[in-house]
């Protein structure tokens, strides 16, 4: 069950991903929470309403955790290819 979860999120961020790499070349780091809010949201929706989890409140708190803590292991990724 928590990997259907994983795989939502991957797949809307894959689709967001390729559209904003095509409707815009850089978005500022500063909005890239505001992204992964989007991202969550949109996942939470799609899990509540194909009954991967019945509750809500769950769906939004597993969805968003999950955008947050992969933007955070993207940005880690960054600094230490950076810092070399």
């Amino acid at each position: 069950m928590d990997v259907t979860y994983v795989l939502v999120v991957a797949l809307v961020t894959y689709i967001l991903g390729v559209f904003t790499k095509l409707k815009w070349d850089r978005i500022p780091n500063k909005y890239i929470p505001i992204q992964n809010l989007i991202i969550a949201i949109i996942s939470t929706i799609i899990c509540f309403f194909t009954k991967i989890e019945t509750n809500l409140i769950q769906a939004f708190v597993l969805c968003l955790m999950s955008t947050m803590g992969a933007g955070g292991i993207a940005d880690l990724m960054s600094i230490l290819k950076n810092s070399d």
